[in-house]
């Protein structure tokens, strides 16, 4: 799915599915969105950055953005997408202050035009994560970037690699690859952290009793391994990744 005309279509069929298929995946993603800030205001907070401008790219329906204003974080808040649907919730959630629609390659926006820039679970969904990261860097001064590991054992699994194609994963990432991203596009990292996800990510999509334990006792055993060994951890099964990067030239 490297021709950008078939990543809009496939987008703009995420979000406009049937009434009910909608408002699971709403649901799901402002789930996500709770984890997601915890990362980027984690993260800003190690790194000492405490942005007044904020721009989102790939921003969906808005929820990260959404989550961010409820906690009084990141100033002024942006967000661009490459399909119109999505383009069309966010901008009408009056906690964003501008929602734009983009080509997918260049930002609509001088360089260090904003202090903060966000790609949250983004670069997995590209042909070449390294140019998007690289042009995010050049409107921002600081970058966000928050990925799957989804290159391990458990991942490897047919189904497993079946269900990432399904939900546009074109990338498959461990933290060196992350990492070799982010200094190929000549940025440094100054804080990072991975996360094997709160039980309620691990329950979601269950039904009945029978699943929701079986969820409890999948989120205990990833918890426990990840705090025992994040790196057996990452070898083992997919945890969330997200660094804090900036130019290497920039302090």
């Amino acid at each position: 799915m490297e021709d950008p005309a078939a990543l809009v279509s496939f987008y703009d069929a995420a979000y406009s599915r049937e009434p009910a298929q909608a408002a699971l995946g709403a649901r799901w993603r402002a789930l996500g969105a709770v984890n997601k800030a915890d990362h980027v205001i984690a993260l800003c907070a190690r790194a000492g950055v405490q942005p007044t401008s904020t721009i989102e790219v790939g921003c969906g329906d808005g929820a990260l953005l959404c989550e961010l204003r409820a906690r009084g974080f990141g100033g002024l808040l942006s967000g661009v997408e490459i399909t119109q649907a999505a383009v069309d919730i966010a901008a009408a959630r009056p906690q964003i202050d501008e929602v734009r629609r983009y080509d997918g390659a260049r930002l609509p926006a001088p360089d260090a035009a904003y202090e903060l820039g966000v790609l949250s679970h983004v670069l997995e969904h590209v042909p070449d994560p390294g140019a998007l990261l690289a042009e995010v860097a050049r409107a921002c001064v600081a970058v966000v970037v928050e990925v799957p590991l989804e290159d391990n054992l458990s991942a490897r699994r047919a189904s497993k690699r079946a269900h990432a194609a399904e939900v546009g994963h074109l990338q498959r990432f461990d933290r060196a690859a992350v990492r070799a991203v982010v200094a190929g596009s000549g940025l440094r990292v100054l804080a990072e952290l991975d996360d094997p996800l709160p039980v309620q990510f691990h329950r979601f999509f269950a039904r009945g009793r029978r699943a929701r334990a079986a969820g409890s006792v999948k989120w205990a055993v990833r918890a426990g391994v990840h705090g025992v060994s994040p790196a057996l951890a990452r070898r083992l099964f997919t945890l969330h990744y997200a660094c804090l990067c900036v130019g290497v030239r920039r302090r």
